[in-house]
């Protein structure tokens, strides 16, 4: 038994190594080609137009609010609201993106 979890552990960590990789080589594409800033300016321009900056701004503002504007950082604050502003971002433009990465890999 102790085998069969070493082995499914070792499996797991090699797979975590290689996609770690691959994401690595995506990126270097990405940003070798100017892909990354153009990705970047896209989704910027997105989130502006679905109303989902000014949704987070309001929120920033709440969080200050309610802390305290001497009581906050900056780090704090972008700790407090990252996981909201991943979480609200509509599932159209993240699949937008999705579907400009995959046409940039498929013609790279």
């Amino acid at each position: 038994m102790a085998e069969a979890a070493l082995a499914a552990r070792d499996l797991q960590e090699e797979t975590r190594r290689k996609d770690e990789a691959v994401r690595q080589s995506i990126m270097e594409r990405l940003s070798e080609t100017g892909e990354k800033d153009r990705l970047k300016e896209l989704l910027r321009e997105k989130l502006v137009e679905c109303g989902w900056r000014d949704e987070l701004k309001e929120y920033c503002k709440e969080v200050i609010r309610s802390k305290g504007l001497e009581k906050i950082t900056v780090d704090e604050l972008v700790e407090e609201i990252t996981p909201r502003g991943r979480a609200t971002v509509p599932d159209n433009i993240k699949t937008e993106l999705l579907q400009r990465i995959r046409r940039f890999l498929q013609t790279t």
